[in-house]
């Protein structure tokens, strides 16, 4: 089912700033059973991220009820989208005085990854398309995400499901879908996305975890031949939760010790933490 404007529909209007332009945010939800992991935080991120952009986010409520009624006949696994763009406008850029906001929710399948990618680690692309920094986007989920399509297009193979993309100057910043950590000497280490980059909301569970476990972590920018250096390596969003990784071009890294004590306390609280 898709719903749009709390309408079931397969069509948006052409004058969709969306559409035209990517003026919007999005939100991807891990769904179990029809419950929704960690709805407070999806909420909250897209409604900072319509604030970022200058529209009136929906109501937390009106959202609630609009994707539960998307989920009603869902059963097991699925992933929950929501998209919310500033409405329709004219032609030209300038957005308009008194925005309608549009509210787009549809519901899809859980994709089947192999579970090794999970128990055995993945292997990773290094992708040439750079990680594009700008200021007053950095953070949010917003449907901006040309660079993350070039790089997806860049490699296609069955056996390695995520990409790492770098900045401009070489630091590796995140996968095309994912948050990256590495671990160094027993510490805990993740880009610092001020300048670029999609904060992600496993991203924050797992530096929470982190210091409730009582692991050493630090958040910074990483020199661009930090994996030459590092121990583990692993990635992770709301829909994989955690993958190692075990190779990037002729880099090699062990499924380690911390990785999969992460990995770990991260499962047991997905499987409670939902809305």
């Amino acid at each position: 089912m898709i719903l749009i404007d709390g309408v079931q529909a397969s069509a948006v209007a052409v004058t969709d700033r969306g559409l035209q332009y990517g003026d919007g945010v999005f939100e991807t939800c891990a769904v179990r059973d029809r419950r929704i992991e960690y709805w407070p935080e999806h909420v909250a991120r897209l409604q900072a991220g319509c604030e970022r952009l200058g529209f009136p986010a929906p109501h937390a409520d009106l959202l609630r009820a609009e994707a539960e009624r998307v989920l009603e006949d869902v059963e097991g696994r699925a992933v929950l989208k929501i998209i919310v763009t500033r409405g329709s406008g004219g032609r030209g850029y300038r957005p308009p005085r008194m925005p309608e906001p549009r509210r787009i929710l549809s519901v899809y399948p859980f994709p089947e990854y192999p579970p090794r990618f999970a128990t055995q680690g993945v292997v990773l692309h290094a992708c040439r398309t750079a990680a594009v920094e700008h200021p007053a986007l950095v953070g949010i989920k917003h449907l901006n995400r040309l660079p993350q399509v070039l790089a997806r297009a860049e490699w296609d193979h069955p056996g390695i499901p995520e990409g790492l993309m770098c900045d401009t100057d070489g630091r590796p910043v995140e996968g095309t879908q994912s948050n990256l950590f590495v671990v160094q000497d027993g510490v805990l280490h993740t880009p610092d996305l001020s300048r670029v980059g999609v904060a992600g909301i496993i991203r924050a569970r797992v530096l929470a975890m982190a210091g409730d476990l009582g692991l050493p972590y630090r958040i910074e920018n990483l020199p661009p031949n930090v994996l030459d250096r590092v121990d583990e390596v692993f990635v992770c969003n709301s829909v994989i939760g955690i993958w190692p990784v075990i190779a990037l071009e002729s880099r090699r890294w062990p499924v380690g010790p911390l990785t999969r004590q992460l990995q770990t306390a991260l499962e047991a609280e997905r499987s409670c933490r939902v809305g």
